[in-house]
């Protein structure tokens, strides 16, 4: 009996684990693509890791996969064996994300259909984006006005870029609040805002609903900001 049955639940020890390595599946098409690497990676701790991999060799197509926890920030890299760096950032969550994009325009010109969290990282940067461009022409016209010697232009410009930076900031909170119900919420706190005041983090904090309370940077962010009280002695 027990010959018979230990081939059986090696069998099913076996479908669990490759199910477990499977909670997200990415998949797509990268038109132009003929050779090269294409990798799936995460953030463990403070380091990039890849955690699945695939050569292209004639067909475009690919597929990886990862085992998932909870709703987290996954990058798609390329690898053209050139020094260009090719990546696309997602937000996914278990199930299928799909990600279609071109050789030529690999990183802005992706297409993503996956989980909710992604729709609404897609509408955070779409404004995080257009910011972002006008910080850029700014800086631009700072270092213009620097080399004409224009103080008074220098500082006007000075004043528009803190103006702007408590835009973004401001705009990041908001967003965070309103869309407390998803993960998004505390990764934006992290990554972005990071450096913001406690008040405004912690407000974040305490907007979050339970279930992205326990998620993976709910549950960072917590650590995050009892770090900041202790070194700041800070009471809650």
């Amino acid at each position: 009996m027990m010959k018979r049955t230990l081939p059986v639940l090696c069998a099913l020890i076996m479908v669990a684990c490759g199910k477990k390595d499977k909670d997200l599946i990415v998949k797509g098409h990268v038109d132009g693509l003929k050779k090269g690497t294409i990798y799936l990676k995460k953030m463990n701790d403070s380091s990039l890791v890849s955690v699945d991999s695939v050569s292209i060799n004639g067909s475009s197509d690919f597929e990886l996969s990862s085992a998932l926890e909870s709703p987290q920030m996954f990058y798609l890299y390329l690898d053209k064996n050139s020094k260009q760096e090719n990546r696309i950032a997602f937000f996914a969550d278990k199930g299928i994300t799909e990600i279609n994009t071109s050789l030529k325009n690999f990183a802005f010109g992706a297409k993503i259909k996956g989980s909710k969290q992604q729709d609404v990282y897609a509408e955070y940067q779409k404004i995080i984006s257009r910011l972002n461009g006008e910080n850029l022409n700014l800086i631009e016209e700072q270092l213009n006005a620097q080399k004409s010697g224009d103080s008074a232009l220098i500082d006007s410009l000075n004043t528009m870029g803190e103006k702007l930076l408590k835009r973004r900031y401001l705009y990041s909170v908001n967003f965070a609040i309103n869309h407390a119900d998803s993960e998004v919420a505390p990764y934006i706190a992290l990554a972005d805002i990071y450096n913001a005041q406690y008040k405004l983090l912690d407000t974040i904090n305490k907007s979050l609903t339970p279930q992205v309370k326990a998620s993976k940077y709910g549950k960072e962010l917590d650590t995050f900001l009892a770090k900041i009280r202790a070194n700041e002695n800070i009471k809650e």
